[in-house]
C-alpha cells in the first residue's frame, strides 16, 4: 500500500469530491442490500468530523450513459441520511448550476450525493469535460469505491488527475492492504478456494496464484472442466469445452509444483438446476443425462478437512447454485468451515460475499472484499486504473 490516504489529507474547510461505490441492489425503489453503503461510512465520518464539505458520487445499474428513473441514487440518498444520522443532501445530476447551487450550500461537515454517474455517457467513456464538470466542485480527491476501480472512467481516473491531492479512502486502503497480503507475505499453508461457473475468467488468477500458493480447492461449475481434463464424465453439467485443454495444463503444471488441486469426489445432482428432486453421486463421475449443482459430502467433509489445516484463505466463488435450497449445502459448509478456521481469511467479493451475507457469515471473516470484479483483477496481477491514478506515498 504506496498510496497516500484520507490521513494524509488536511480536509478541514475544503470541499472533497468522494468516488463512493452506491451500486447496491434495488426492488422496485427500495434496497436489498445496503453492504456496499455501510462500508463507506468511516471514511465520510472521517472527513466530516474533520469539517470537510463532502461531495459523493457513484454509478447505480447499467443505464448505458441516459437517465432511468428506476436507477436514480435518491433511495441511496435517504439511505445514507439514516446511516449516518444527519441529512444528505441530493441533486438530480451530477454537472450544471444545480450542482453549483448545491456545492455552495453545503456546510462543513455536510454531505451532498450527486445523482447517478453513469446517467453521463461521458463517465465509461473517461471524458476529459465530464472530469472537469467534476473536479469544479472540490479541492481534493477521494476514491473510496474499490468495487470501481479497475474501471479507467471519468470518476475514477480523470478527475483524480486534476485534483491534488488525489487519496485513497478507508475502505480503499483496507481493501488493498487485504488483498496485497495475498499477493506477497502470506503465511502458509495458503489455500485458494476457487468456484463459480466459468475456468475462463479465473485463468489469471489460477496462474498468478499458482506461485503463491500451496493448495486450490474447486468447486462450482469450472469444477467440471477439470473434471473432463481428468477423464471423469461429466454428464449434462457445464463444462467449457474449449478450456479442457487448458484445464489439464494447469493440472499438470500443479503437479509440477507440488501444488494440490482438490476436486470433487461426489456431487449432488438432478436432471435439471430447477429440479428439487436431488440425489448423491456415489462417485465423481456424473451419469448421463443428470446435471451436477452442487459439491456432496464426502467432498464437503474433504475440503473441511484441507481448510482447517490452513494459515491463508482465499475464497472467490460458490461451491454451487446455492441460491437454491437444494443446491446451497456445500456452499454453506464450506462457509462455516473457513469462517471456524483460526487463519486469514478473504472473502473475493461478488457472489462469494453474497452467499456469506445470505448465510449470517458475514462477521466471521478477516476480510470481505467489496469488489468482485476488482479484487479479481488485483489478484490476477493487473494494475487498477482507479489506483494507479492516486498520490503515491513518498518513499
Amino acid at each position: 500500500m504506496n498510496k497516500k490516504t484520507i490521513r494524509d489529507l488536511e480536509a478541514a474547510g475544503k470541499r472533497v469530491f468522494v468516488r463512493v461505490d452506491f451500486n447496491v441492489p434495488m426492488q422496485e425503489g427500495s434496497i436489498t442490500d445496503d453492504r456496499r453503503i455501510r462500508a463507506a461510512l468511516p471514511t465520510l465520518r472521517h472527513l466530516t468530523g474533520q469539517g470537510a464539505r463532502v461531495i459523493c458520487a457513484s454509478h447505480l445499474g447499467r443505464p448505458k450513459g441516459r437517465p432511468q428513473p428506476s436507477l436514480s441514487l435518491a433511495p441511496v440518498a435517504r439511505a445514507l441520511s439514516g446511516l449516518l444520522r444527519a441529512e444528505v443532501a441530493f441533486v438530480t445530476s451530477c454537472r450544471g448550476e444545480e450542482v453549483a447551487r448545491a456545492v455552495d450550500r453545503l456546510q462543513p461537515g455536510g454531505v451532498l450525493l450527486l445523482e447517478n454517474l453513469r446517467f453521463e455517457p461521458g463517465e465509461e467513456a473517461n471524458d476529459p469535460a465530464l472530469a472537469r464538470d467534476l473536479a469544479a466542485w472540490a479541492d481534493a480527491y477521494v476514491n473510496d469505491a474499490f468495487g470501481a476501480a479497475h474501471r479507467a472512467h471519468a470518476s475514477t481516473a480523470a478527475v483524480a488527475a486534476l485534483l491534488s491531492p488525489a487519496v485513497a479512502g478507508l475502505l480503499m486502503e483496507a481493501e488493498l492492504e487485504a488483498l496485497s497480503r495475498l499477493l506477497s507475505g502470506a503465511a502458509s499453508p495458503y489455500l485458494a478456494i476457487l468456484g463459480g461457473a466459468k475456468i475462463s475468467g479465473k485463468i489469471e488468477l489460477i496462474e498468478n496464484l499458482l506461485e503463491r500458493v500451496d493448495g486450490f480447492v474447486i468447486g462450482g461449475a469450472m469444477a467440471y472442466t477439470f473434471l473432463r481434463a481428468r477423464g471423469v464424465a461429466t454428464g449434462a453439467s457445464l463444462v467449457e469445452e474449449d478450456r479442457v485443454d487448458l484445464a489439464g495444463d494447469l493440472l499438470a503444471r500443479a503437479g509440477r509444483r507440488g501444488v494440490p488441486i482438490h476436486l470433487p469426489e461426489d456431487h449432488v445432482v438432478a436432471r435439471s438446476l430447477k429440479d428439487d428432486a436431488t440425489r448423491t453421486t456415489p462417485d465423481a463421475a456424473i451419469p448421463d443425462g443428470l446435471v451436477a449443482g452442487d459439491i456432496g459430502p464426502r467432498t464437503i467433509a474433504a475440503y473441511a478437512r484441507v481448510i482447517q489445516g490452513a494459515a491463508t484463505v482465499l475464497w472467490n466463488g460458490p461451491m454451487g447454485v446455492f441460491e437454491r435450497s437444494a443446491f446451497a449445502t456445500g456452499t454453506r459448509e464450506v462457509g462455516e468451515a473457513v469462517a471456524a478456521c483460526p487463519a486469514f481469511t478473504v472473502v473475493g467479493g461478488g457472489d462469494s460475499a453474497a452467499a456469506v451475507e445470505h448465510f449470517g457469515l458475514g462477521d466471521r471473516f478477516g476480510h470481505i472484499s467489496t469488489g468482485g470484479g476488482a479484487s479479481l483483477e488485483f489478484l490476477s496481477g493487473r494494475q487498477l486504473p482507479g489506483v494507479q491514478a492516486l498520490d503515491d506515498r513518498e518513499a
